[in-house]
């Protein structure tokens, strides 16, 4: 039995809540109902503990209120995507009711539990039941309920989680998309995870690692680090292969030791991790087709990616020369910062007049602190901040309320909203009048997107194959085909009418000219009064993005 919750102990359960959200977040990744290639829940949330589990390792204290300021602070500036910034709101109203406190009883713990729910709710403007918030509020009842006739933390802790398991399983009767695709909510997922982690803390038990542990410092974008290495022609191992591979039955038996000492002849900066059905590599190698097809002896590969650290260190010099033209931080006294996934849209944000450009987007979501120090950086009395993501939003809006500037969030959704929004500012506008401006021409702009299928799955009514692409309006699925002309132009079809006036293109860094060719000729001869904009916007996932005015 424990009566009673210290800071030593807080930091154990913080600890060990972290580390098991760290070794669900791929599980929580894979929940993500829409089969695009950026469900990042798990990968947001696993971000957003880390960096709070750092500000406690790095400042240990006795009292659960000091320690409690430490944790909320961490997970505050670390928040990453929607589901990262609910998960600092439920802990900065759990931090909030104990910060007077020394040491915390069952019940404080329970009414902690419950404030911090009160909190998160309040920071999402509409709440939506089935989701993280839901098995949050369930889980902090039971916790309330069990400490009327209990004094033990740890079984009002075993009352939270039973609440909370049996909540995400209900999530799909309240949410009908969960129960159409087939799964539960993921950040209610990833909470539970971290309620059984803070389990394993008050017990005195250790979670092992499955994985590498996060650096939140070295996590601003997917770029290898190449310091030391002057040369492009120095790098020995000229492709980062990563495969993962599930064992087969009629396949080669796994040995750990055996396997990865075969491995380590290909290369080197080795990492591999398994468990009893499969197991994951990363190496550094020449010949990335011998790692795959050594992989092949043991079951199917399931998932492969081979990057050229060759071409991505000629892009580290290319940036850096440019980046030396520009070394003065640019301070201004309106800033205008957008959120950009590629360096095309980048460019195009630039000779728009954004005055500062944070790289992002689907696949890595800035924190709060990344937004948080531009604007200071910037040394300026304003700041618009167009985030270009619904999953950036909240994170945004956290950091304007943080900032000593006077800043306001436009909330741009998608690429072509961003460029929009941007058509309407007005440096002799106050910020107010450019607000208003700015959120009004997001109601003109139809934004549009092709991008590739994870698994077969149906959903809107749209049956959907892995590795097909998939045409969105908005975040509604319209059609899915193996021929990426196909299913480009049959979004094109669902955004275009007779009263479409002008109709943007963004090329990705995937896209085929030949195709772009193609619509641009189709559009032309369809639509002839619709006026056209190609622009190469180099980003990742999504071969285009289209804007419909």
């Amino acid at each position: 039995m424990i009566s009673k919750i210290n800071g030593k102990l807080f930091a154990d359960m913080i600890i060990q809540g972290a580390q098991n959200l760290s070794n669900n977040a791929d599980l929580v990744d894979s929940l993500n109902v829409y089969p695009v290639p950026d469900g990042d829940t798990g990968t947001n949330m696993n971000l957003t503990i880390t960096s709070g589990r750092e500000e406690v390792e790095n400042n240990l204290s006795q009292n659960i209120g000091e320690l409690g300021k430490t944790f909320s602070k961490g997970l505050l500036m670390g928040a990453r995507g929607n589901s990262g910034v609910i998960l600092s709101q439920l802990f900065r109203g759990f931090c909030k009711n104990i910060e007077t406190e020394a040491e915390i009883t069952a019940q404080q713990l329970a009414a902690s539990l419950q404030a911090g729910v009160e909190t998160a709710y309040k920071a999402v403007m509409k709440p939506v039941e089935g989701t993280i918030l839901t098995v949050a509020k369930d889980a902090a009842q039971a916790a309330v309920d069990k400490a009327e006739t209990s004094n033990d933390c740890i079984e009002v802790m075993e009352s939270t989680i039973e609440a909370a398991e049996k909540s995400l399983n209900n999530t799909p009767n309240l949410l009908a998309v969960l129960k159409e695709v087939g799964v539960v909510d993921s950040g209610g997922k990833g909470l539970l995870s971290v309620y059984e982690g803070f389990l394993k803390g008050l017990n005195g038990e250790t979670i092992e690692a499955s994985k590498p542990k996060l650096d939140t410092d070295t996590l601003v974008n997917d770029e290898h680090d190449f310091h030391g290495v002057i040369n492009t022609e120095d790098i020995v191992y000229g492709y980062c292969t990563e495969m993962m591979v599930r064992f087969g039955k009629d396949k080669k038996p796994f040995k750990e030791e055996e396997f990865r000492q075969d491995m380590s002849e290909f290369g080197d900066s080795l990492l591999v991790i398994n468990d009893d059905e499969i197991v994951k590599v990363h190496v550094h190698t020449e010949y990335p087709g011998q790692v795959f097809n050594y992989g092949q002896q043991y079951g199917e590969l399931i998932k492969l990616k081979v990057e050229n650290m060759r071409e991505q260190h000629r892009e580290v010099i290319r940036k850096e020369a440019n980046n030396h033209k520009h070394e003065t931080p640019q301070t201004v006294e309106t800033a205008i910062i957008t959120i950009s996934m590629g360096d095309g849209i980048s460019e195009l944000f630039k000779s728009m007049g954004a005055t500062h450009i944070i790289s992002g987007g689907q696949t890595m979501n800035p924190s709060t602190e990344d937004i948080v120090k531009v604007i200071e950086q910037s040394e300026c009395k304003r700041a618009i901040i167009l985030p270009n993501n619904k999953n950036i939003l909240m994170a945004s809006e956290q950091a304007a309320e943080i900032v000593d500037a006077e800043a306001v969030v436009i909330p741009t959704k998608s690429v072509p909203q961003g460029i929009a929004a941007l058509f309407q500012f007005d440096a002799d506008s106050s910020l107010e009048d450019n607000k208003s401006h700015m959120v009004n021409a997001l109601d003109v702009v139809k934004s549009g997107s092709v991008t590739f299928a994870v698994r077969d799955t149906k959903i809107d009514g749209v049956e959907i194959k892995k590795d097909e692409f998939m045409g969105l309006a908005e975040d509604k699925i319209i059609t899915c085909d193996a021929d990426q002309y196909t299913a480009t132009k049959q979004l094109l079809e669902a955004m275009l009418s007779e009263d479409s006036e002008i109709l943007t293109i963004i090329a990705g860094e995937d896209s085929k000219q030949q195709i772009t060719d193609q619509l641009t000729e189709w559009v032309e001869s369809t639509y002839p009064d619709v006026e056209i904009e190609n622009h190469n916007g180099q980003q990742p996932i999504y071969q285009y993005l289209f804007a419909v005015e």
